[in-house]
């Protein structure tokens, strides 16, 4: 007989008596294996007794609150991963937790596909280089991240909660350029190299918003971007035939939609490092 790979451990943290039964309900449907506890001393102890691969941890809770617990489960030698579940959008929680290496966040209420979607994610994902908080002031943070697409992607989820109490309309157009930025900078200045990190700083001032991006490349000349559409202002899909003649896919719009999108839009002269500002006002 051939055999069969153990279902993975999860372990579902919460007060809450309804959340913690639908959780592990949910959870055991998908073909999980799903302990419980009610609050964090019985997590610390349910963690000591059982290896788990991976803990769905509340923050607020009695006794001990699941930033205590991750701090634990931090400093131990076989550490599951964590994902945390919260309404908590403070940057103070949120910032502490990607000290604490948390692997994602997730806001309740909490949509069930989207649960097992990201315990299966981050159940599958290997092991990470931590993203590093260098300032975790609200008016003030800074950052240094690996240059992989898992980290450009967790970190932005953690990002657009810090701007969480702005108008909607605001939101997506920082949330478009910070995304296109990142992903740029993880991508063509970091050669998607997991040694290399991106230094990222994002200042709250009361009428406006500044984000810093510095990538570890060379920089570029956007002479050299015929592929994309911010090369050719007096024709703005001529960079389409450059792609197809390249074979690359479509696209190449990003640079120019940022500009559209913020207020100023700033590279050093290298271009290695950018900075844009939306005022709030």
């Amino acid at each position: 007989m051939p055999s069969r790979t153990a279902a993975p451990r999860v372990l579902v943290v919460d007060d809450d008596r309804t959340t913690r039964h639908v959780t592990r309900s949910l959870l055991a449907k998908a073909g999980f294996q799903v302990g419980v506890a009610k609050d964090g001393v019985e997590a610390i102890a349910r963690l000591r007794a059982k290896r788990y691969d991976l803990v769905l941890l509340d923050v607020w809770m009695p006794r001990m609150d699941g930033l205590g617990v991750l701090e634990r489960i931090t400093r131990a030698k076989r550490k599951p991963k964590v994902v945390m579940l919260t309404s908590d959008d403070t940057p103070e929680t949120l910032l502490r937790a990607i000290r604490q290496q948390a692997h994602q966040f997730l806001h309740k209420p909490i949509e069930p596909l989207a649960l097992v979607a990201v315990v299966r994610e981050a159940l599958k994902a290997g092991p990470q280089r931590p993203i590093e908080v260098v300032s975790a002031r609200p008016d003030w943070v800074e950052l240094s991240v690996p240059c992989t697409r898992e980290a450009a992607d967790r970190l932005q989820g953690v990002m657009a909660h810090l701007d969480a109490d702005l108008p909607e309309e605001v939101r997506e157009s920082v949330a478009y350029a910070f995304r296109e930025l990142l992903l740029n900078a993880v991508e063509w200045g970091g050669k998607f190299d997991p040694k290399r990190n991106v230094r990222i700083s994002y200042l709250r001032a009361k009428r406006m918003l500044l984000y810093r991006i510095a990538d570890p490349g060379q920089g570029f000349k956007t002479e050299d971007l015929a592929h994309a559409a911010i090369s050719h202002p007096d024709d703005p899909i001529e960079h389409m035939n450059v792609r197809q003649q390249q074979g690359l896919r479509a696209g190449g719009f990003g640079i120019l939609m940022v500009r559209a999108k913020v207020d100023e839009l700033i590279y050093n002269e290298k271009q290695n490092e950018v900075v844009f500002v939306k005022y709030l006002d």
